[in-house]
């Protein structure tokens, strides 16, 4: 055997083999592309964020937020302006926080109230105008707040109100129609 000859055999002794793309290698770039196309379409339609980004925090403490979720529409005028974010037990009273959109100004004597959607529907944050014009800095409390109220309650009230005479009956009809409100 010739020198060059050998020197060729063993350089491609050492030499990498080449390869060649097989069918498992296709099939698992495809099933990578299909899984990443499949979570960011899961997410999109869940409508889930994956940041905070564009969103700053505020708070409001109530007396009752009983069927509040996480998740529920903040609005202004009707406008969805945010969502909250957490609800948590704070001493007696529930703590609230609440991301809204950046841009849009909460000012510090703004009311927040609990108010559901229709007679039964999910419960919402509505955030009524005051007449200040400081804002609230992200993170501030805002102090005004009305509770939920429960429709069974308004009802109980209402029944057993029907014990008593005409005018009791009629007062407690406009309380419930104020409360409504």
């Amino acid at each position: 055997m010739s020198e060059k000859s050998a020197e060729k055999t063993q350089r491609e002794e050492f030499a990498l083999p080449r390869r060649s793309f097989t069918v498992e290698f296709w099939v698992g770039v495809f099933t990578l592309i299909g899984v990443a196309c499949f979570s960011y379409l899961a997410i999109n339609i869940a409508g889930m964020k994956l940041s905070n980004a564009g969103y700053y925090m505020i708070q409001a403490r109530f007396a009752n937020v009983a069927g509040l979720q996480v998740g529920a529409p903040v609005e202004i005028a009707g406008v969805q302006i945010g969502e909250v974010n957490n609800v948590k037990l704070n001493e007696t009273e529930a703590l609230v926080s609440m991301q809204i959109r950046e841009g849009i100004a909460v000012r510090d004597d703004d009311i927040a109230q609990i108010r559901t959607k229709g007679i039964i529907g999910d419960k919402y944050i509505r955030i009524s105008p005051g007449g200040s014009t400081e804002h609230l800095q992200p993170g501030a409390e805002l102090s005004d707040t009305e509770s939920a109220v429960e429709f069974e309650e308004i009802i109980g009230k209402f029944i057993h109100s029907l014990d008593g005479n005409d005018e009791d009956v009629a007062q407690e009809k406009g309380n419930a129609s104020t409360e409504l409100e």
